[in-house]
């Protein structure tokens, strides 16, 4: 799950109007941008299987998270690679229940962690006919994320993913993370698309949605759990669906230049996924 840091709270102004458009006109759109984690892949609950598998306990969620959390943020700063934090998260993690394990012990849980996690790896329902349908709109697709470059590039590889995107952004890769304006303007500048015709969808309030909308993207918040579960409220500007299912309604009420899909043709991505390995 991506790191989320404070929320940062400047509105922003609204784009200008094109020539020859009316002021009241709403804005085009060209490209969507998608979290990777939580977002398409149930992230939480692969790491809730993996974490059962390993000690037989339940409940030990939301200490991973906090733990990992602490050293992405690290990550984040330039003060720890990947690959090193994956070995200290482990560490502490096993601390935290009172194991302490020398170098190899931690290298050799580590590593039966990853086996199992990529065996439990999970599409959300809503996924590929979501990604389908903003193809056959015309859409451009980037994936965003702040996880590191191999095991992102793996999963969405895995998962039958791949097709559906032009462009893969990962904060490890980058050298920028979310929610830097920097780590949202990489993507744009990399499709060639302004930031106004681009909008952003992540389950993170802060880091996903808050941040796209300060680089100046369209801003769309997943909440799957809901608000009423998290507490959190968007703040005016960002939208929320609850659903990947609610996205195509959303953009064609909110966006112009987004058409009526075509009927699903024999060979595309979600086609070719469906009658293949799910």
């Amino acid at each position: 799950m991506d790191f989320a840091p404070a929320a940062l709270s400047r509105a922003r102004p609204a784009p200008p109007a094109a020539a020859g458009r009316e002021p009241w006109a709403p804005p085009e759109l060209s490209l969507v941008c998608l979290d990777i984690d939580d977002t398409l892949i149930d992230c939480t609950a692969a790491i809730r299987r993996t974490l059962h598998a390993l000690t037989g306990r339940d409940g030990l969620w939301p200490l991973w998270d906090l733990i990992t959390e602490e050293h992405v943020a690290l990550v984040v700063a330039g003060k720890l690679g990947y690959d090193v934090m994956h070995h200290r998260r482990t560490e502490c993690f096993l601390a935290e229940l009172g194991i302490f394990g020398d170098s190899a012990q931690v290298s050799a849980f580590e590593a039966r962690r990853r086996e199992i996690l990529a065996r439990s790896w999970r599409l959300f329902d809503d996924v590929l006919p979501c990604l389908e349908w903003l193809r056959a709109a015309g859409l451009r697709l980037a994936a965003v994320t702040n996880a590191s470059g191999v095991h992102q590039r793996r999963k969405i590889a895995e998962l039958g993913l791949a097709p559906f995107f032009d462009h893969v952004a990962i904060a490890g890769e980058v050298g920028v993370a979310k929610p830097d304006p920097v780590m949202f303007g990489s993507v744009c500048l990399a499709l060639d698309c302004p930031p106004e015709r681009t909008v952003h969808v992540g389950d993170k309030l802060d880091t996903d949605a808050i941040g796209a909308f300060d680089a100046g993207l369209g801003a769309i918040w997943l909440d799957r759990d809901g608000t009423s579960r998290t507490g959190e409220r968007a703040p005016e500007g960002v939208h929320t669906v609850a659903g990947l299912d609610e996205l195509p309604e959303l953009l064609v009420s909110e966006y112009t230049t987004v058409g009526v899909p075509a009927p699903r043709a024999a060979g595309t991505p979600a086609a070719t996924v469906r009658g293949g390995m799910f």
